[in-house]
């Protein structure tokens, strides 16, 4: 088995491929004027901190220069590289297929031979599918993001300490998957997911003493290790996280895990019973931080571009949603007309319809997207925008 993390020194030679997929001259006169733009009688406010984040800026450059590398070989994704769907079509217009497709399709890890090509995604892969792959002798090139390995760095300490990991996700996310597996490398290992407070809140109650066993189990029997025991596995844990959720969400689960430890076993206990790391990355928080600053500014609504299935994208349209009107939405396509937008409220099944969606008059309109959405995709949605008024934006 070959091996890379660290690319094939190509970044010089695919910047041109880069700039012509992603690059937007929209976004960056946006940049250059302050992260303001006045068209008519609308005005945008950019996000200082939005769009592609280290980790994806090199996740989507290792693909680029592995294709480049291997330009005769089979180069496989073992998933979406992102959550963007038009950064991951256009992969597959490189030419490199996916061994497993988001509604569950797909050639699986067992259609690669050994002289084919492997790119993991920037979520990482299970430590049961790294072995798998290892066992087949492939070419690997491993664009997992540093905050995610540092999740799994402190998961990893949990699990030979002998403590449950309590991981803040979702636990059909391909980074929280990953994550999990980590305890499978110690025969002691546990962990257990919560989506949001109130899932904590219901292990907050069980650790107190006040659940009952077998419903616990059914709430969460595909969010935990196999064999967990509430009764005994809940008595010490380390908190880890997802690394793009709602910051302020972990912190708050975290306190309330603390408390519940400290009413049923006392300070004294305290600290051989939790632990806590922030594992939230840096880009996620930032771009929170400035969804914030946006909304200070009272903008009249709020647009957030992004993947559906991206959580930091989503998060950050939750965010926005406490204060003013907010849509999060794909791209510029959902942008139908001045009476229509299709977009996807947090926490829904599926996108929706609104109407009237763009009121008459003077409008200020907040923007961000989230770290897998490439400048292209914005600039889109501002140049959409401004035409519903007859306003041409370059």
């Amino acid at each position: 088995m070959t091996y890379y993390q660290r690319g094939f020194g190509l970044k010089e030679s695919i910047k041109p491929a880069l700039r012509a997929d992603y690059h937007s001259r929209i976004v960056e006169g946006i940049k250059g004027s302050g992260y303001s733009l006045s068209a008519g009688d609308m005005t945008f406010l950019l996000a200082r901190e939005f769009g592609f984040c280290y980790g994806v800026d090199r996740a989507v450059e290792y693909a680029y220069e592995t294709r480049r590398q291997f330009p005769d070989r089979v180069v496989y994704l073992t998933g979406e590289i992102i959550h963007n769907p038009h950064v991951n079509r256009r992969l597959r217009d490189m030419g490199i297929r996916f061994l497993r497709e988001p509604d569950g399709g797909g050639p699986g890890l067992e259609q690669v031979r050994p002289q084919d090509v492997v790119i993991l995604p920037a979520f990482g892969v299970t430590m049961q599918d790294m072995t798998l792959l290892r066992s087949i002798g492939c070419v690997l090139v491993d664009t997992t993001c540093g905050s995610v390995l540092n999740v799994w760095k402190n998961v990893d300490r949990y699990a030979t300490a002998g403590f449950t990991a309590i991981i803040h996700g979702k636990y059909a996310h391909e980074e929280t998957r990953a994550t999990a597996s980590r305890m499978s490398a110690v025969s002691t290992g546990r962990y257990l997911v919560v989506r949001d407070r109130e899932e904590a809140a219901l292990v907050c109650e069980y650790i107190r003493g006040r659940g009952e066993r077998r419903a616990f189990l059914q709430r969460f029997e595909r969010a935990c290790s196999s064999g967990f025991e509430p009764d005994t596995d809940l008595g010490r844990i380390g908190l880890a996280n997802q690394t793009t959720m709602l910051s302020s969400e972990s912190v708050e689960i975290q306190e309330m895990l603390r408390q519940a430890l400290l009413d049923r076993h006392g300070p004294e206990e305290i600290d051989v019973r939790f632990r806590a790391f922030d594992t939230i990355c840096s880009a996620t928080q930032d771009r929170q931080d400035s969804v914030m600053a946006v909304l200070a500014r009272r903008p009249d609504l709020m647009i957030v571009i992004g993947g559906y299935n991206s959580s930091n994208t989503s998060h950050l349209a939750a965010l926005a949603a406490k204060s003013a009107p907010t849509f999060h939405i794909d791209d510029a396509d959902c942008i139908v007309n001045a009476g229509l937008i299709r977009h996807k409220p947090f926490g829904a099944a599926a996108p929706v319809e609104s109407s009237d969606w763009l009121p008459d008059g003077p409008l200020t309109i907040g923007l961000t997207a989230g770290a897998s959405t490439p400048n292209n995709k914005i600039g889109e949605v501002v140049a959409a925008i401004a035409a519903l008024r007859g306003i041409a934006v370059d």
